[in-house]
């Protein structure tokens, strides 16, 4: 049994979703698939298998089922290479990584010609192969996402070109009709329309033919069969009249038909790569070039070419080239692309950066920690890229009926065929059933969900929240319950010591050396205030030995000989500590800070107040969620009095206070028995088990730190307002999903129906399925006007 593996390709030559279904449903039958879903509006295939599936028997079935897995070439130059044997074996190591379909080497122009499969291999991966076998390698090309990007728009302006010679030809059998219209007699001979309508027919329209073959090849019928078969039994039906010397043919009308419905799949093109701009977008951030200094010597070097520890320069004005810390200098980094956050950050010696982010005021030195894949940059792509491709829920609805819609529409085009033809006459009776077939529109059903996610997860990752799939954007439209984690979340997480008590016959600087020396082993935010407050005092904490820390409780070890313990009260009961200075516990935690005891050897030797401030906006965050109808709870493992008191500056009434880190997610799981949905806002370090059991589980993470595994959705300026933001961009995805499932259900049935009782002509019925999908598209595409930040 092999590993879980997820593959994604890239697919061509889909035109609405029973396109997707046919593919999902024969991929899903090999040995090992366990899941396959097709994003209609991205075009590309996402295959979850057992680990003992070929990529290959991938390929072949979406091929055997009528489609084109596309492949890409790529060029390198290889250097290190001395015989024909080396350029053998980097052929035979670069052949055997999957989805390479082809390697071949040239010893005498030092390059290799690769063609591989975009998707399941990157360019990087081909690299590395090449360095596996011992050789260099780099690019001799433009990158494989500038060339593909070149290829779909040299052929969007080869569709393009076409379209209007459509138009040029059709031009005339529109005004000859528009004349007729009018009462007039046609001014153009039979033979002359039917060499106008002819290569609109089979040169224009040869795409729907192509698409159609491929799709009746794999057992199945789509779009272009309806379009195809209905313009070609009205253009051969208005041959045969012409054959026979009748006048009222309709070449106007298949040749309209093709224009407008080619006019349409241009239209909704050029729409969907606007939907899906945000990847796009954020792949032309990063930087290309970087300023290396190697060996004292300042050098420019492509970003590719970086490698963890490099020290790197970067100037005023100047993307910071990759993720990594500052080494020498201070200044302001704008992160917006990353966080939303259009103001600069201060940043210092000892600071992370973030790759693709703006130096905005003075030049500094930096070393690389994160190269490629592994930078936030990179992570957000991914992440991006994963939920755009992903499906939500009330998709599946749609994919079940486009599936057998088709088949369906071919039914009632018969039906209508036979019932006008034997009722009334069968030159009315064809015009009925093409109008039938051509303005049936699966494709409108099949973008109507995807397109609104590949928009709405976009725009969310311009604004800090990374929503990691359909299913959670959907999830989060039903949200009525929030639950915010205290420490890091409605607070900074930044606390600081703001008062010292002592016992008796202990000093202060005793006490912080004790704690400290505890506390430096420690990476707990409360430890780390300890520690600070101590330096601070110029005190140097002792050596401690035997340190452990107990969840939910402390830490303790042994300080110069003795026993210390450092947690709260309920611990230092259970060891046998039960003096306490009550009026000075009860003061510190009525002010909000957190009491913090220490004891030696079970002795109180003092209590220390921490403070963690609230987070701006975090009272504006609450009263929003408030006015959207929803339950704000707070929990923490303080004690109740500190927790309520800072919760009442945010305004937040329900709180659970005094929760171990691990009974966290059995206080979510109780909400939800009450009924409610709940989201849970955490760290997403120490809440991962409560975000795992939240219906939705949303972390606060650093712009560095963007792959928060435990949570559903991730905001990377670790801004409370970001969960507001969340809500209400699921509430309006999902408002745009259903608008798009109504609209092309609404229009397939009033448009079916018209057309079977003869009141739409062929003409008509072609703008109508043209302009449908693409009134989907840009219905999804007006989400881009949502203002997160206002109510």
């Amino acid at each position: 049994m092999g590993a879980i593996k997820e593959l994604t390709l890239p697919i061509e030559g889909m035109t609405c979703a029973s396109c997707a279904a046919r593919i999902e449903k024969n991929v899903s039958k090999i040995p090992g698939i366990q899941e396959a879903n097709v994003n209609l509006a991205f075009e590309k295939l996402r295959v979850v298998t057992d680990g003992n599936v070929a990529w290959k028997d991938v390929v072949d079935r979406v091929e055997t089922t009528g489609y084109n897995v596309p492949s890409r070439e790529i060029d390198l130059s290889i250097q290190g290479m001395t015989c024909a044997s080396c350029a053998g074996r980097i052929e035979k190591v670069v052949g055997r990584i999957d989805g390479v379909e082809s390697a071949t080497v040239n010893l005498a122009s030092e390059k290799a010609h690769v063609v591989y499969i975009p998707g399941l291999v990157k360019e990087e991966d081909i690299i590395q192969g090449v360095q596996k076998a011992g050789y260099s390698a780099k690019l001799a090309s433009a990158t494989a996402t500038e060339e593909e990007r070149k290829h779909k728009e040299q052929a969007y302006r080869r569709e393009v070109m076409k379209f209007w010679i459509g138009v040029i030809l059709t031009l005339p059998l529109f005004v000859q009709m528009l004349y007729m219209l009018l009462g007039n007699p046609p001014f153009m001979p039979n033979w002359v329309g039917w060499i106008l309508a002819t290569p609109v027919q089979f040169y224009v329209g040869w795409r729907f033919y192509k698409g159609a073959y491929h799709s009746l090849r794999g057992g199945a019928a789509n779009m272009d069969v309806l379009v195809s078969l209905g313009t070609s039994v009205a253009y051969f039906y208005s041959v045969y009249l012409t054959l026979l010397g009748r006048p009222d043919v309709y070449f106007d009308s298949s040749a309209m038909v093709v224009t407008l419905i080619f006019m349409g799949k241009l239209l909704e093109e050029r729409a969907k790569v606007e939907s899906g701009s945000a990847i796009e977008a954020l792949a032309k951030l990063g930087a290309k070039t970087a300023h290396v200094l190697r060996d004292g010597e300042e050098m420019d070097v492509p970003v590719e070419k970086l490698r963890v520890d490099d020290v790197v320069r970067v100037r005023p004005g100047e993307k910071v080239p990759t993720d990594g810390v500052i080494i020498d200098g201070n200044t302001a980094i704008d992160e917006s692309f990353l966080t939303g956050e259009s103001m600069p950050v201060s940043k210092h010696t000892g600071d992370a950066v973030v790759g693709a982010s703006v130096n905005q005021t003075n030049a500094f030195t930096m070393k690389v920690t994160k190269v490629g894949a592994e930078t936030a940059l990179a992570q957000v792509i991914r992440l991006v890229d994963q939920a755009q491709g992903s499906k939500a829920p009330v998709q599946r609805l749609a994919d079940r009926i486009a599936g057998i819609f088709v088949p369906v529409v071919l039914g009632i085009a018969l039906v209508t065929l036979l019932a006008w033809g034997f009722l009334v006459n069968w030159p009315h009776a064809i015009l009925a059933a093409v109008a039938v077939l051509v303005i049936a529109c699966p494709c409108s059903l099949g973008l109507a969900t995807p397109t609104a996610i590949m928009v709405g997860t976009g725009l969310g990752a311009e604004s800090g929240i990374l929503i990691k799939g359909g299913e959670h954007l959907e999830q989060a439209h039903t949200l009525n319950a929030v639950i915010f984690d205290k420490t890091g979340t409605i607070t900074s997480g930044k606390p600081a010591v703001t008062h010292v008590w002592t016992a008796n016959s202990v000093s202060e600087e005793e006490l912080l050396r004790a704690a400290a020396a505890l506390e430096a082993q420690s990476e707990h935010p409360l430890g780390i205030a300890v520690v600070k407050h101590a330096e601070e005092q110029g005190i140097l904490p002792e050596k401690a030995a035997d340190v452990h820390a107990v969840p939910g409780k402390g830490i303790e070890g042994m300080v110069t000989g003795r026993t210390i313990r450092i947690g709260n009260r309920r611990w230092f009961i259970e060891n046998g500590v039960t003096e306490f200075p009550d009026d000075v516990m009860t003061n510190f935690e009525n002010a909000g800070k957190t009491a913090v005891m220490v004891a030696g050897d079970n002795k109180l030797l003092g209590v220390m107040g921490i403070s963690d401030t609230i987070k701006d906006g975090a009272a504006e965050t609450v009263q929003r969620l408030k006015n959207m109808g929803i339950e704000v709870w707070m929990i923490t493992g303080d004690n109740e009095r500190t927790a309520t008191a800072v919760a009442k500056e945010v305004g937040i009434t329900n709180v659970i206070a005094g929760v171990l880190p691990a009974d966290k997610a059995a206080k979510v799981e109780e909400l939800k028995k009450q009924g409610l949905h709940v989201a849970m806002v955490g760290d997403g370090i120490n809440d991962a088990p409560a975000l795992a059991a939240a219906d939705v589980g949303i972390a606060m993470g650093s712009g560095v730190d963007v792959a928060l595994e435990a949570a559903d959705i991730a905001l990377i300026n670790a801004k409370t307002e970001g969960v507001v933001g969340a809500i209400r961009l699921s509430k309006a995805a999902m408002r745009k999903i259903r608008q798009n499932l109504f609209w092309a259900f609404f229009y397939n049935l009033i448009g079916i129906g018209l057309a079977a009782v003869g009141i739409v002509s062929p003409v008509i019925a072609g703008a109508a399925m043209a302009l449908s999908s693409v009134s989907v598209v840009s219905n999804s595409l007006l989400l881009k006007r949502l203002k997160l930040s206002e109510d």
